[in-house]
């Protein structure tokens, strides 16, 4: 069975084998348990903590082959490609700010 939710997002449903299949695990391990629809009531959604500065959103235009420079770069390090833009940025604002 399908369900949407109210984003438009469409999450599949186990069937009731399925289901069944879940709970018996879920009874059989110790270190687990189903949360009770009272416990769940409950719970808070936490978000992401606050930052201690936060960034700006903005639109730039970049040349294709300057950011293909950055995003091979991403790539290699494991970085993500606007972060290793902002500090290269930051580093040149800086170095500015020195002369």
């Amino acid at each position: 069975m399908l369900l949407t939710t109210k984003s438009g997002r469409v999450v599949e449903m186990p069937t009731d084998e399925e289901d069944a299949l879940i709970n018996a695990a879920i009874e059989s391990d110790s270190d687990t348990y189903e949360v009770s629809a009272a416990d769940f009531s409950k719970l808070k959604r936490i978000g992401r903590p606050p930052a201690e500065m936060t960034k700006a959103r903005i639109t730039m235009r970049i040349d294709r082959d300057t950011l293909s420079i950055f995003k091979s770069r991403a790539e290699m390090t494991g970085d993500n490609y606007q972060t290793l833009i902002n500090d290269a940025l930051r580093k040149y604002a800086q170095q500015e700010l020195q002369s």
